[in-house]
């Protein structure tokens, strides 16, 4: 990864990529880069982080706005031998100072702004770290970045296939973030290269412009950057704001063939779809990750596609162990729950009973678990919650679902949130389906009580007759509460954090589940 730009400008490689705001750490440098220049900046970041001490085997924290150059920064580190740490600037400041405590990394890549707002919350995000720079502007704690803008980049360092390459953040929906640790044989060899098949369907076309709109800070984009460049598509287009009038010139200026965003993305963007000549009408392929996509917001997508068939291609996975299962839908397809079948040749599943950990016959919910080479190395600072996920080579997803016939795999809900005889993400795929104005449902188990259905809206009101029509044959729940989208606490990827918002909501952050694999 610390060559993969250079090799791709020495190859020829002619991608051109496109951003919707110039790179936090080159904000004079436009929106435009071709493979030499961006060749050129993981080069220059190699030399600020040298000059900044970090050295072989060293971590590197980055924390900043999101955008790409999270990636190009990770790539500088493992350039020099470093293993770069990507931790969201989303997260609280509290959680951010936990996380870099156990990092204790020998140069943290950040920004005036993510240290003031962390000192106005008491959190001093320096204390753990033996240097700090940042990027945007000077900070009495850190050095600016511009203090070493005439260091020279040493020789680069190849990592061996089985030592740390990259450390990466799980989501945090139901508290603090994990650190996960992966190496070059689990990322590249077992996830990116597999993705970096020219796939009949899947695949992306010399002449593609490849769209994402992701939290760059994730493990997911660290991949995807691997994979994308080696797949030398005509265009890459960078989106870091996904409010739709905001988003809707960058998409219109490069319309997009493939694109690949977060769930949370999606539903954002779902109003340009209706617009008049809307910017999806190229796309032959939609990809999501991290999250379920509720049936409406697939539907809206392919709807607006001009393209005779285009397909929705929904991988389910963790950061911990890459894509586990994918799954096609099309303008016809049917199972919206069915998260599809394990990747073949380097995936298998089972399920099993959460009491005794035996596997249970198919059709028979369970705690799913999942063998696959991809699995990370472990977790910084938490060595015995990981291996409380692993038993024989087998990693427990905390997911409940079960395995059909078929051998698909057809997801409940997270263990956490499960409530006894009822899916919540399958109340939700039908609330958003019935209700039009709901733009998104979160229902949420709890311990003794009904569970809590929370609706966001965009005036963050709702008519109680067409609620209680739309789940009258549904399992019993409590009144709902209506919310806007900034209501509701979200991680860095858009996800709901739910504990968060149970706890908000109620006061009290039990849940139904017992959270034995959280």
């Amino acid at each position: 990864m610390g060559l993969l730009f250079d090799e791709c400008a020495d190859r020829g490689v002619p991608t051109v990529v496109h951003l919707d705001r110039p790179f936090d750490i080159a904000p004079d440098a436009g929106t435009t880069h071709d493979l030499p220049a961006l060749a050129q900046l993981v080069r220059t970041a190699a030399g600020w982080l040298t000059a900044a001490g970090a050295q072989r085997g060293d971590r590197v924290a980055i924390v900043k706005d999101n955008h790409w150059d999270y990636d190009l920064l990770a790539c500088a580190a493992v350039r020099i031998g470093a293993v770069p740490a990507k931790l969201s600037g989303h997260l609280a400041p509290e959680s951010l100072a936990v996380l870099l405590g156990r990092l204790s990394p020998a140069v943290l890549v950040t920004t005036a702004e993510v240290l003031a707002t962390a000192d106005s919350a008491g959190a001093d995000l320096t204390n753990a770290c033996r240097m700090t720079v940042t990027v945007d502007r000077a900070h009495p704690r850190a050095a600016h970045v511009g203090e070493f803008c005439h260091a020279v980049p040493p020789r680069p360092v190849r990592p061996r296939a089985d030592e740390p390459l990259v450390i990466m953040h799980t989501s945090g929906t139901t508290g603090l973030p994990k650190l996960v640790v992966h190496s070059t044989r689990t990322i590249i060899g077992a996830l990116a290269r597999v993705e970096a098949t020219r796939l009949p369907v899947a695949g992306v076309r010399r002449g593609d412009t490849v769209t994402n709109a992701s939290s760059y800070a994730h493990g997911r984009t660290f991949c995807w950057t691997a994979s994308v460049l080696c797949l030398a598509p005509k265009k890459i287009v960078v989106l870091t704001d996904t409010h739709p009038d905001r988003a809707d010139p960058v998409l219109r200026a490069h319309r997009p063939t493939v694109i690949e965003a977060l769930p949370a993305a999606y539903v954002r963007l779902r109003p340009l779809t209706t617009r008049l000549d809307n910017a999806f009408r190229d796309v032959r392929l939609f990809a999501s990750t991290y999250d379920a996509v509720h049936p409406p917001t697939v539907r809206s997508y392919l709807a607006a596609s001009a393209r005779r068939r285009p397909l929705w291609m929904q991988g389910w996975g963790q950061s911990e162990t890459g894509p586990i299962t994918f799954r096609f839908l099309g303008r016809k397809s049917a199972a919206w729950r069915n998260a599809g079948r394990a990747v073949p040749g380097r995936t298998r599943l089972r399920v099993v009973d959460p009491a005794t950990l035996d596997p249970v016959p198919r059709g028979r919910p369970g705690v799913v678990q999942v063998r696959t080479p991809a699995r990370c190395l472990g977790y910084v600072g938490e060595a015995d919650r990981f291996a409380g996920k692993c038993a024989d080579g087998w990693w427990n997803t905390g997911d409940v679902g079960a395995l059909t016939r078929t051998g698909a795999v057809r997801l409940l809900d997270r263990e956490v949130d499960t409530v006894p005889g009822m899916s919540c993400l399958a109340v939700e795929d039908v609330v958003e389906d019935r209700l039009g104005v709901v733009a998104e449902c979160v229902v949420l188990g709890r311990a003794g009580a009904p569970p809590l259905p929370v609706v966001v809206t965009a005036d963050g009101t709702l008519d109680h007759a067409a609620w209680s029509a739309a789940v009258a044959d549904l399992p019993r729940l409590a009144a709902p509460v209506v919310l806007t989208r900034d209501d509701v606490p979200r991680t860095g990827t858009g996800k709901v954090r739910r504990t968060a918002l149970l706890a908000a909501l109620t006061g009290n952050a039990a849940t139904a589940g017992s959270g034995r694999w959280t």
